[in-house]
């Protein structure tokens, strides 16, 4: 997300588990006044519930700082592969997990 040469003594590690990685085809995204918290789920086709398989809470400038590095990075992924077409956007769902949640997919 940050410039690597911001922090040259920063030892990055991965261990096998995260590596691994979790797959997600649906984000919400809700924010509070200080902080930003994005739950990834998996939803399965014929299945009537989805489970929140991963959260990450985020500063809003680092939430900012994500949309700028996803911005840059799909831009340079186009311009390889080609622009990346949304089919119908289905309409977002409100969550109810508080008063300030703001959900978008």
């Amino acid at each position: 997300m940050e410039d690597s040469n911001q922090h040259p003594d920063l030892n990055i590690e991965l261990n096998d588990e995260v590596a691994q990685g979790v797959y997600s085809n649906l984000v919400v995204i809700s924010h509070s006044s200080s902080e930003f918290v994005l739950d990834f789920i998996r939803i399965m086709p014929g299945m009537p519930k989805a489970q929140v398989k991963s959260r990450t809470i985020l500063t809003a400038e680092h939430a900012k700082r994500l949309l700028m590095a996803l911005q840059d990075n799909i831009q340079k992924y186009e311009q390889h592969f080609g622009e990346i077409k949304i089919k119908e956007m289905e309409p977002i769902i409100p969550m109810p997990f508080s008063s300030s949640s703001n959900g978008q997919a």
